[in-house]
């Protein structure tokens, strides 16, 4: 098939470009920037914004399905900002699906969707949206999620959603350099009683999934109109996987404590005084962060592996194993 990845040249798209490549499909991605070493594998490239209506028109010309992962991450921000990309820029891609009849879409929500500020520990998909929102990522995310699960339409359109936890690798640009960062400047603190256990994904099996639910999508209808949990299907220790991490960077533990309501009250003042202080960079520390830092975050993957034959095809000891390898190199 000729597939549409929206956010192609990031950590997680161009991952999803270069497997499906593998695997004989032809790309064409979206994005607003330039990638010349992904043009150069042979995707197509057509270039733009979500929030533009036209320019998503024009990506999704004669595809045969479109993987949407492009979206605005993190915890801070502006309402207009997450929801013109995260939610109106979803709802952009409907309508160009819809207008050329593209039978199946693939969207990258977020585990976030759900998270209402207590653990979440073994659940189903099946949890509901939380009542109120502590940041505009999460709300943004779940407004889009709804649009496409609600998209479905049995003989017309075939939609899922997928929800990849913490996605790392060793060419990470986002997580892993931020934990090392913070931690070789002394900026992390365990926050609660460290004993949270969490699911996380790597970059590699988090793109297997897509494939794996863009073949759902052709060959059996009973995935359609779901959402699905994508992680390593073996939970780790929050602060201890983090250790792991340092150490492959050869930065010192952490071992420093913050108690969860410290955190959280230091997060709120932060938040007050960017807001007062129209301060654009992200605080240290908020009430999102300190409420995910503590919390259990691992979940039940039945639906995943009996639906979507979803199994990660890279085990936790050797992705540890190629962060390691990487940082020694």
């Amino acid at each position: 098939m000729k597939v549409l990845v929206t956010g192609a040249g990031g950590f997680l798209g161009s991952q999803i470009a270069r497997q499906l490549l593998e695997t004989g499909h032809q790309v064409r991605g979206f994005s607003r920037g330039h990638y010349p070493k992904l043009e150069a594998l042979g995707i197509e490239w057509c270039h733009g914004d979500l929030r533009n209506a036209s320019d998503v028109l024009e990506a999704c010309r004669e595809v045969d399905a479109v993987i949407h992962t492009a979206a605005v991450p993190g915890f801070w921000g502006s309402w207009k900002m997450y929801y013109g990309i995260n939610t109106l820029g979803t709802q952009h891609v409907l309508d160009a699906v819809g207008q050329f009849q593209i039978p199946y879409l693939v969207h990258t929500s977020s585990p976030s969707v759900t998270f209402g500020g207590v653990d979440q520990s073994g659940i189903t998909e099946d949890v509901p949206y939380p009542d109120r929102w502590l940041c505009h990522y999460p709300h943004s995310k779940a407004l889009a999620e709804q649009l496409v699960l609600a998209a479905n339409h049995p003989g017309q359109l075939a939609t899922c959603a997928l929800r990849p936890h913490l996605i790392w690798g060793e060419d990470d640009p986002h997580l892993i350099p931020r934990i090392v960062d913070r931690g070789r400047t002394g900026k992390l603190r365990i926050i609660g009683d460290g004993n949270n256990l969490i699911d996380m994904v790597h970059v590699q099996n988090a793109a297997h999934a897509h494939l794996c639910a863009l073949q759902a999508l052709q060959t059996s209808p009973e995935s359609h109109g779901k959402a699905y949990w994508v992680s390593q299907q073996q939970p780790v220790n929050c602060w201890d996987w983090i250790n792991e991490i340092l150490e492959c960077a050869g930065v010192p533990p952490v071992t420093k404590r913050v108690s969860f309501k410290t955190a959280y009250r230091v997060g709120l003042v932060l938040e007050i005084l960017h807001h007062l202080l129209r301060i654009r960079s992200e605080p240290r520390m908020t009430r999102f962060l300190a409420l995910q830092m503590s919390a259990d975050h691992y979940f039940d993957n039945t639906r995943a592996q009996s639906l979507l034959q979803y199994r990660p095809i890279l085990s936790t000891q050797d992705a540890m194993a190629r962060l390691k390898a990487s940082w020694r190199s």
